[in-house]
Parts: C-alpha cells; structure tokens; sequence
C-alpha cells in the first residue's frame, strides 16, 4: 500500500501542475503536441521516458483490484503503451490532436484527476 500511496502522491503532483499550467494558460498541450510532432528526437525522447514509467508501474504496481489502487495500475499501462507508440509509431501522435484542442478543459480535467489521487496519497 505504501508504493500506491507513494504513487498517487506524484500523480496528484503531476496532474496538477499540467492542470493549472493549462488553466493560466502559461502552455497549451496543443502547442506542446505540435512540437513532438515536428520533431521526431523530441517525440522519441517523451515516448521513452513514458516508457520506462509505464514499465516500472505495470512492474512494481500490477494491482487489479476493485479499489482506488486499480486507477495506478490503469495509469501504468497507458504510459507503457503510450511510450511504445511514440517510439514505435510516431506518426501516432496526430491521433492525441483532438484531445487537446481546448486546453482549458483538459485542465479542468487534470485538476480533478490530481484532486483525487491527492485524496488517497495525501489525506486518506
């Protein structure tokens, strides 16, 4: 229980700082995503780093039960193959182009998501 803890605290951490950085409109994931596109270095360098992250939690947090615990474990796979398509596939990152026309909700989003990982790492 201490790892998912340990885990939902940096989710929390991270989700909330995209989420008010999206929200002051200090950057824009669509900005950001036309940049991975333009360059392939740049799009291979995040899909490894999203890689080894995805390895790490699907490693050490495999946990499929029906509790919050599940939601790391659900995060880990994506980043796992999130990152194996950027390297693999990097064309695949027009796909993420309409999730991020509005910015705004996707901070929303994002706070909200950090909002409730903040509650299982930092409260309960």
């Amino acid at each position: 229980m201490e790892l998912s803890i340990l885990a939902a605290k940096i989710i929390s951490l991270l989700y909330l700082a995209a989420g008010i950085s999206a929200l002051s409109g200090q950057m824009t994931f669509k900005g950001i995503l036309e940049d991975l596109m333009a360059s392939r270095a740049l799009s291979f360098a995040m899909g490894f780093v999203a890689l080894i992250v995805g390895v790490l939690l699907v490693t050490y947090h495999n946990i499929w039960v029906k509790d919050w615990t599940v939601l790391i474990t659900i995060i880990g796979w994506a980043a796992l193959i999130k990152g194996f398509m950027f390297i693999a596939y990097p064309d695949s990152l027009s796909w993420f182009r309409g999730w991020f026309k509005n910015s705004q909700a996707f901070g929303v989003l994002a706070i909200a998501i950090s909002l409730l990982f903040g509650y299982f790492g930092f409260v309960a």
